[in-house]
């Protein structure tokens, strides 16, 4: 298996926080696409993988993978697999994507009692290049 879907798989936990697992894995799993342990092209682990590993039903898994596709983060190909996908062309995004991720951010910081000023201070310095020297 290759070193970046090991270190994905290894990563991968759940809690009983009350929060389906299905989402708890589809969020772990964008966590680390926007970290960069996955790259654009990188396949990401194995359904059956994922399922083996966290000791959850295959349909969880696949429930997670298919929001995940569904949001355009990653691209399922029939016997083959699934990968990372490509991010669009930054001008290719259309307001209203940023505005509805925007909005759907906000409800989630309220939900989890997060100041939205310090979410955007956060999403800032997270955004900055990391060879960037102050």
């Amino acid at each position: 298996m290759h070193t970046c879907q090991q270190r994905v798989l290894d990563g991968l936990t759940l809690g009983g926080t009350g929060v389906p697992i299905y989402v708890q894995l589809r969020e772990q799993l964008l966590r680390a696409i926007g970290e960069g342990v996955l790259q654009p092209g990188d396949q990401m682990p194995t359904m059956r993988q994922v399922s083996v590993t966290l000791k959850v039903d295959l349909n969880t898994v696949r429930h997670a993978y298919d929001e995940l596709e569904r949001a355009g983060a990653i691209r399922l190909e029939r016997g083959r697999g699934s990968f990372v996908s490509s991010p669009p062309p930054k001008d290719a995004a259309p307001a209203a994507a940023s505005e509805d991720l925007a909005r759907r951010t906000l409800a989630l910081a309220a939900a989890a009692g997060v100041d939205p000023a310090d979410l955007a201070e956060r999403i800032l310095a997270l955004a900055e290049p990391k060879d960037k020297i102050s």
